[in-house]
């Protein structure tokens, strides 16, 4: 049927005996034109802010050794690509700080996951360790790096410490809210039904529990990385965080903004992956209806 669709604004209206695959089609078609629109704004907004900032570098509105300019920090990008840094290749540092994050980040996520899931079947045990859960959770995690560096030393370790503690109590305090969440009706219908506790914290707590705990775990890898970055930024031989000390040593704009980049990229890329893995992970739950507005 031709014309069956009028478009208003990002909605389109249909005229009456539209089909439900035409209803379908249209508004699959909304929905990828949004996805475009979406995209070439990101994309100009990011081109623009590119552009004033060369422009204002080139310019001398602003001063080219403190803020550096997109082209002189692509280009250093491109020289720690193709001939390595003054310490190394870029690869190795890359992969220390990689190393690290991606340790502290598994250890601390299973970790999390666990206490919090046990503190949040258990009242007893949460009301009696939750005064100390506060009292370190109120510490800045930033400031143990000097402590771990000066107990663990300049190696790995200090750094996983550092990373593990930024994400445990992301995870942990998502996971334990996601356990005090789950629908009580459901858990109280399984125990009828003669689930045992395991099974109820397996079949029930756990998938109720899962959107709080991919919550934080998609938060919680860029943690890891802010860890393990401070780790080395107090103290260590290699890695993105040394690169960071080692350009602020010697006013290298375009090395510190460089090392953000690099971050970013690797933050990013982490996150795309985590939301594969969940989408993965959580095939079993409902569909959420198509979105047009």
């Amino acid at each position: 049927m031709a014309n069956t669709a009028l478009e208003a604004g990002n909605a389109p209206i249909f005229r009456a005996g539209t089909s439900d695959a035409e209803i379908e089609a249209a508004a699959l078609k909304a929905m990828t034109r949004r996805k475009y629109v979406v995209v070439a704004w990101q994309i100009g907004i990011l081109l623009g802010i590119l552009g004033l900032w060369q422009l204002s570098s080139d310019l001398h509105w602003i001063d080219p050794f403190f803020y550096s300019s997109p082209y002189g920090i692509a280009l250093r990008l491109r020289d720690w690509i193709t001939e390595g840094t003054e310490s190394g290749p870029l690869w190795y540092h890359l992969g220390v700080t990689m190393e690290e994050a991606l340790i502290g980040f598994v250890i601390g996520s299973v970790t999390g996951v666990l206490v919090g899931v046990a503190l949040g079947r258990n009242k007893l045990a949460s009301d009696i360790l939750s005064i100390y859960i506060k009292a370190i959770n109120s510490i800045p995690r930033v400031v143990l790096a000097p402590i771990f560096v000066m107990i663990m030393g300049l190696g790995l370790p200090s750094k996983v410490a550092l990373a593990f503690i930024m994400v445990f109590f992301v995870v942990f305090a998502n996971a334990f809210q996601g356990v005090r969440e789950a629908d009580r009706n459901m858990i109280a219908n399984a125990r009828i039904l003669g689930a045992s506790n395991w099974q109820v914290t397996r079949n029930v707590i756990l998938p109720s529990a899962m959107s709080w705990i991919f919550a934080s775990l998609h938060i919680s890898f860029s943690f890891a990385i802010i860890g393990a970055i401070v780790g080395e930024f107090v103290g260590s031989l290699a890695g993105i965080g040394y690169l960071i000390s080692i350009a602020k040593g010697t006013y290298d704009a375009a090395g510190l903004y460089a090392a953000i980049i690099l971050v970013m990229v690797v933050t990013l890329g982490a996150e795309y992956v985590m939301t594969l893995i969940e989408n993965r992970i959580t095939r079993w739950r409902p569909q959420q209806s198509l979105d047009t507005h």
